[in-house]
């Protein structure tokens, strides 16, 4: 008896249904209507990525692991904004557009094509999903992948091609490489399933790759590492194995330091810095982390929203870490144990000392939100911690990460605002939402009303025009 390792049911998924469901039409837009007053002042494009399948998927779907890249992005200029969306192109993609329908399989099922459905140079090869993250370095628009090739991406959001940083990075980097807003370097690592496990890179402000990749010594198995943060000094990894384990590389190619801590997930980090950072006079200063923390890693919608609430050592929420390298130990503060992800700072702030962060939030009053859903924006001040959160609730809006975008000239980290998308949860409209930094309980300022449903996705960013 055989049976059809494509036989999947997608109305089963939660995350490929409701705010989540994937959208086919490619749309052009401008004079978005606009409800408020759009300030002057936003001149440059929001541009967010996230999981998209082209087609219906075959043999499973795992969120946010799986799906084809689409970039929605907003333009704005002189209090007016217009709209277009792309999927990322890449070799799959164009494939299945041919064929007109899924030819690859999910992760969990590895469902790959033959040579008689996509030719020789495709057949038996895992699917391109840079579908994650968008970042903009060295002139490069670049739609982000977990630990493969980067897809190089046009003004107008047409795939170039895959982007190798001219051959010396062929294997690609990670969905989240972080740029020194003062040095001009990206910080890129990646992951692998052999060896080297683990390598780190520097990319150059002119985009040529002066440093790496680099393997990271104390590393001997395959893993995954989602996120890094960034210092003047460091990056720091994240790494379970009988508890956690936290690297600290030297970007100036150092011993690497390692400290150690029981066991907890983490999918993103908001920053890290060195704690003299002002002045950088210790020669081996301790690094403080702040991040989200989750007690384990947990996929698709049984993730558990009451979560554990005992502490920084087993429950979930934002969390201040600090790492002393010398004793290898990490203390940790828990700061809010809300379900809360997608932290961001003004990112001029990275690798810097921050002291504004935003998530996405789950005020606790909305019943049926999945994973990856979230109903509230909720900003700290890590000056002063003991006032605890400022909450803005969407009311019937599902949220998704809020980006800041500075006002220029002004180097304030409450001198912009916060952007994110929002959809509507009654009638599946949505729109991008400007929300005053330096009142943002307030609420959005504007409403950009878009003409097409964005599905709830993950990471985008704010990309000026002067720059």
């Amino acid at each position: 008896m055989t049976t059809d390792r494509t036989a999947f049911d997608p109305t089963r998924v939660a995350h490929l249904s409701g705010r989540f469901a994937p959208v086919t039409e490619e749309v052009d837009a401008v004079d978005l209507e606009i409800e408020g007053r759009l300030p002057d002042e936003l001149d440059g494009l929001y541009l967010r990525n996230g999981p998209n399948p082209r087609f219906t998927p075959i043999g499973s779907y795992l969120y946010p692991l799986d799906g084809d890249g689409m970039l929605h992005g907003v333009w704005m200029s002189g209090g007016r904004a217009r709209y277009r969306n792309r999927f990322v192109r890449t070799p799959g993609v164009l494939a299945e557009e041919k064929a007109g329908h899924a030819l690859w399989g999910g992760l969990e099922s590895m469902i790959t094509p033959d040579a008689g459905q996509v030719g020789p140079d495709l057949a038996g090869t895992f699917k391109d999903l840079p579908d994650i993250n968008v970042v903009r370095h060295a002139g490069r628009l670049l739609a982000l992948a977990e630990s493969a090739c980067p897809f190089r991406i046009s003004p107008g959001l047409e795939t170039v091609g895959r982007e190798t940083f001219d051959g010396a990075l062929p294997a690609g980097i990670t969905a989240h490489p972080k740029v020194d807003p003062i040095t001009g370097e990206m910080a890129v690592f990646r992951y692998d399933l052999e060896p080297p496990w683990l390598t780190w890179s520097l990319i150059g402000p002119t985009g040529t790759v002066v440093a790496g990749p680099t393997p990271v010594p104390g590393v001997d198995e395959p893993l995954m590492i989602h996120d890094m943060a960034l210092t003047a000094r460091s990056l720091i990894d994240w790494r379970p194995e009988s508890g956690t384990r936290v690297a600290l590389v030297p970007r100036d190619g150092g011993p690497v330091r390692w400290a150690s801590d029981e066991a907890f997930w983490m999918w993103h980090t908001v920053n890290a810095y060195d704690a003299s950072d002002v002045s950088l006079d210790q020669a081996d200063p301790r690094v403080v982390l702040d991040y989200v923390q989750w007690p384990r890693l947990d996929l698709g919608p049984s993730a558990d929203r009451a979560g554990a609430r005992s502490g920084p050592g087993a429950g979930r929420g934002l969390v201040r870490a600090v790492v002393d390298p010398g004793t290898g130990r990490v203390h940790r503060t828990l700061v809010d144990d809300a379900r809360v992800e997608f932290p961001r700072v003004d990112d001029r702030r990275i690798g810097r000392r921050h002291r504004r962060i935003a998530v996405a939030a789950d005020s606790g009053t909305t019943e049926g939100l999945l994973p990856g859903e979230f109903d509230a924006v909720r900003w700290y001040d890590t000056d002063h911690p003991q006032d605890g959160p400022v909450e803005w609730r969407g009311g019937n809006l599902s949220l998704g990460e809020p980006a800041f975008a500075a006002e220029p000239g002004r180097p304030g980290e409450d001198d912009g605002y916060w952007l994110t998308f929002a959809t509507d949860r009654t009638d599946g409209s949505s729109s991008l939402l400007v929300i005053p930094a330096r009142d943002p309980a307030s609420g959005p300022v504007a409403r950009l009303r878009i003409p097409v449903r964005v599905p709830l996705g993950l990471h985008g960013v704010w990309l000026p025009t002067q720059e």
